[in-house]
This record gives C-alpha cells, sequence and structure tokens, in this order.
C-alpha cells in the first residue's frame, strides 16, 4: 500500500460509523509519511477510530475534543469539553501538560507527543496538510495486543 491508497482508505474510514480492524491500521500507518514536530503546531480537533479499544470510552467519558501543540514545549494533549461545552485543558486526566518532539516508533522518526505525568507517546504520521494519523505507546496502552489509533484534523 502505498500513501495516496492509504489516505483514501482513511477517508472511508472517516465517514463510516463502523469498526475498523487493528491490523488495517498498522498498515495504514506503515504507508504514510512522518511529520516534523514544527509542522504540526496549533489547535487539532480529534476522534478516535474505533477499533474497540478501551482508550475509546474513556475519551468519550472525558468529552475529548482534540490537542493543543502551542509550542514544542507547551502541549495540551488533552482538551475536552466540560458540562456547558466549554473547551479545557483536561491536566487531572492527563496527568499533567506534554511536549513534543521527534521520536521513533515501527523504526520511523516522526512527530511525538510525550505525556508529562504518564509513561505514553502519542506519534503522529501526516494523511494531508490538515490531518494526522496519530497512535497510542506506552507500557499500559496496548488492548489485547492492540494500539489505539485517531485521527486529528486542524481546529480553525
Amino acid at each position: 500500500m502505498d500513501a495516496e491508497q492509504a489516505r483514501a482508505r482513511i477517508a472511508v474510514i472517516r465517514s463510516s460509523d463502523g469498526m475498523s480492524p487493528a491490523d488495517d491500521l498498522d498498515e495504514l500507518w506503515a504507508a504514510l509519511p512522518p511529520v516534523r514536530p514544527e509542522d504540526i503546531l496549533g489547535p487539532w480537533k480529534g476522534y478516535a477510530v474505533a477499533t474497540g479499544h478501551r482508550v475509546e470510552g474513556m475519551l468519550v467519558e472525558a468529552q475529548w475534543h482534540g490537542k493543543r501543540f502551542t509550542s514544542l514545549s507547551d502541549v495540551d494533549p488533552l482538551i475536552c469539553r466540560d458540562a456547558d461545552g466549554q473547551l479545557y485543558s483536561n491536566i487531572a486526566l492527563g496527568q499533567g501538560k506534554a511536549t513534543l518532539q521527534t521520536g521513533e516508533f515501527r523504526g520511523e522518526k516522526t512527530a511525538a507527543m510525550v505525556y508529562e505525568g504518564l509513561p505514553v507517546r502519542d506519534f503522529f504520521k501526516r494523511i494531508d496538510e490538515d490531518a494526522l494519523l496519530g497512535v497510542m505507546d506506552g507500557p499500559e496502552t496496548l488492548d489485547e495486543g492492540r494500539h489505539f489509533y485517531f485521527v486529528l484534523e486542524r481546529d480553525r
């Protein structure tokens, strides 16, 4: 699979309400190009790719909206909505803020968000100029051997 085929498949996933097999997401990840941390600064709206991973329910309960990369050293990893629908940085759930740097995942260097209070890193690859595929990695993040995947879209 090449990057263009991966983008087309992700477009189908984004427009459907169905479940996506984790193996398919691993293949899509491998086909997409890496991205530099400084190229993804700004606010992003996110959504989980439905695979049945346990993190999906946690994010729904928290009313997850996305992420905000203000600078490489100032990242709000979990932007959520409060009861009134207002956006806020959920520092408690993320156990702090995060930083943005280059990291290595599956042998490739790409943008990585490192949580300050959790042993978790989110890695990103470019779908297009306004969308990223993310994958969460850390010692406690696998769910029955599956990674948690999500998509971020620029929040304009």
